[in-house]
C-alpha cells in the first residue's frame, strides 16, 4: 500500500451546494476552488511542488522586505533572501509549514501550524487558518497568536490567482475600488511613494468603474480603499458575460496588492489574477505603516470571501 503524501501535503476536501474546495497542508494552501464546476482560481495539482505561491497564506509578513532586513523594538534583524533575484525576503515563514488538522466537516476544515523563533524573526507564533464554505463562498479566516514572551511584529495575507472564466487576464474586466496605489522601483519591487491613481500612469491604474484589463502589467499595492454599503472592499473580476468571481473583505485588510501573473512562458502567462488583501504594505517591517503588533499571549485575525458572480440574467 503506497501511504506517500502528495508534495503539497494532506489533502482537505470541502462543499456546500455548488462550491468545492480543496485545501492543502503545505502552506495551508487553497489548491482548488469551483463554483458549478467552474474554476474560481487558477488550481494546481496535489502531487505538484505549488507554483507562484498560488493560493498560499502568507505569514508572518505579506510581500516582501528589502534585502531582508528590518529593526524592531531596537534590535536589527536579518532574514533568509527568499527572494534571492531581488535580494529580498519573499511571503513570509509559514509558507512550507506542514499545517496539522484541527477540526474538519463536510463544509469547513481548521488548520495550524506553529513559527517557531529562528534566525531573523525570534518570535513565537501559533498560526490557525479556517477554510469555510457557505452560500457565499469561501470565507478565510486566519489568526495568529503570540505563545512567546516578547511582542511581534506581523502581517498576513492570502495568495489566489482569481480566474474569470474563458480567457486570460487581457479578455477580463477589472473592478478594484482603490484610489491610492504604492509605486515601486522597477528592479526589486521595493516600495517608493503612495500616489493618486487618477494621476499616475495616465490612470493605467484606476479601475474604480470597471473596465477590461486589455495588456496592462499590474504587480501593485493599492489602499484608500472604498467600501460598500456593507463595510467592505470588493475586487470583481468578469468575463464580457458577466460571469465571474469576487473577492471581498473589511476593514482589516487596508491593502491590497495584484499582479497579472505576466511570465516569460507564455502558455502560462497570465493565466489568472493575483489578488492578495493585505493587513500591511510591502516592506512593512521596515516602514512601520499598518504594521501589527501582537503582545505576549495576544492574537490577531482577518479574514475574506472569495464568491462566484453568475452571468447576468
Amino acid at each position: 500500500m503506497n501511504n506517500a503524501v502528495p508534495l503539497s501535503g494532506t489533502q482537505f476536501e470541502i462543499a456546500f451546494g455548488d462550491y468545492r474546495a480543496s485545501i492543502a497542508s503545505v502552506g495551508a494552501s487553497l489548491r482548488e476552488l469551483s463554483y458549478n464546476g467552474r474554476d474560481l482560481i487558477v488550481p494546481f495539482a496535489a502531487d505538484e511542488l505549488r507554483p507562484k505561491s498560488r493560493g498560499v497564506t502568507l505569514a508572518p509578513w505579506p510581500n516582501r522586505i528589502d534585502g531582508g532586513r528590518y529593526s524592531f523594538a531596537g534590535v536589527d534583524y536579518e532574514l533568509p533572501l527568499t527572494e534571492p533575484r531581488r535580494g529580498n525576503a519573499l511571503h513570509g515563514l509559514a509558507c512550507w509549514l506542514d499545517y496539522q488538522e484541527i477540526d474538519h466537516s463536510e463544509s469547513h476544515v481548521t488548520l495550524a501550524a506553529e513559527i517557531v523563533p529562528q534566525e531573523g524573526y525570534p518570535f513565537r507564533l501559533l498560526m490557525r487558518v479556517r477554510f469555510e464554505l457557505g452560500e457565499s463562498g469561501l470565507t478565510t479566516t486566519v489568526t495568529a497568536s503570540n505563545i512567546g514572551t516578547a511582542a511581534a511584529p506581523y502581517g498576513t495575507a492570502p495568495h489566489p490567482y482569481l480566474v474569470a472564466g474563458e480567457g486570460r487576464v487581457d479578455d477580463w474586466s477589472l473592478e478594484l475600488p482603490a484610489t491610492e496605489v504604492l509605486t515601486v522601483t522597477e528592479d526589486r519591487l521595493i516600495p517608493i511613494e503612495v500616489v493618486d491613481v487618477v494621476g499616475h500612469a495616465e490612470g493605467a491604474f484606476d479601475f474604480r468603474v470597471q473596465r477590461g484589463i486589455g495588456d496592462v502589467f499590474i504587480d501593485h499595492a493599492f489602499t484608500s480603499l472604498l467600501a460598500d454599503e456593507n463595510g467592505r472592499a470588493v475586487v470583481r473580476v468578469t468575463t464580457i458575460d458577466g460571469s465571474g468571481v469576487e473577492m471581498s473583505w473589511g476593514d482589516e485588510l487596508p491593502w491590497v496588492q495584484l499582479h497579472t501573473a505576466d511570465l516569460p512562458d507564455a502558455e502560462i502567462s497570465r493565466l489568472g489574477l493575483a489578488v492578495e488583501p493585505m493587513t500591511c504594505p510591502p516592506d512593512a517591517f521596515n516602514s512601520g505603516v499598518d504594521l501589527i503588533v501582537i503582545e505576549p499571549g495576544a492574537s490577531s485575525s482577518a479574514q475574506w470571501l472569495i464568491s462566484a458572480v453568475n452571468p447576468a440574467a
